[in-house]
């Protein structure tokens, strides 16, 4: 039982953070659009969930746009697990591009396998690499064009990759 520690105490550290906020816009998108079938006006909405009125504007148009979809899904019969789903997938954002990664997988392999070398086989002076050093030194190898010591620290503590496939 023990053993399991470490992988629960990282789920915790690691994926909860990016996973609870994205319930809790479910949960308030959820109480938005209860509000509004009530016939609590968008006003009212923002200032009880606290969000901006814009957002209440967008969620009720989304959802006056999915009624139809929803009444031919419950129209056919469909169980209740297949209703939750679709409700989840309306109550979710969209999928917005983020800003094109920077570094390659393979750049960031290299840096992290500069990592693991001995500095002062780089004819580094330091006993141990820091991040502005192995930054410096995977310009100078032409790993990267540039990169900031952040960007290598982050490389690190994450331990793997985060770039688009």
């Amino acid at each position: 039982m023990r053993s399991l520690y470490p992988h629960v105490r990282k789920i915790f550290w690691n994926k909860l953070p990016v996973v609870l906020p994205i319930l809790i816009e479910r949960v308030r998108r959820a109480q938005l659009i209860l509000l509004a079938a009530e016939g609590v006006n968008n006003s009212k909405i923002s200032q009880q969930l606290q969000l901006h009125r814009n957002q209440v504007r967008l969620w009720r148009k989304r959802w006056q746009e999915a009624k139809e979809f929803l009444r031919n899904e419950e129209a056919q019969g469909n169980n209740d697990a297949t209703l939750k789903e679709r409700i989840i997938k309306l109550l979710s954002d969209e999928f917005r591009p983020g800003s094109k990664s920077k570094f390659t997988v393979e750049q960031i392999v290299q840096i992290v396998a500069l990592a693991c070398e001995d500095p002062g086989q780089s004819e580094r002076t330091v006993t141990h690499w820091t991040p502005k050093e192995l930054a410096d030194e995977a310009v100078k190898r032409g790993i990267v064009e540039q990169i900031s010591p952040r960007s290598v620290g982050r490389f690190l503590k994450r331990g793997y990759p985060q770039t688009p496939s």
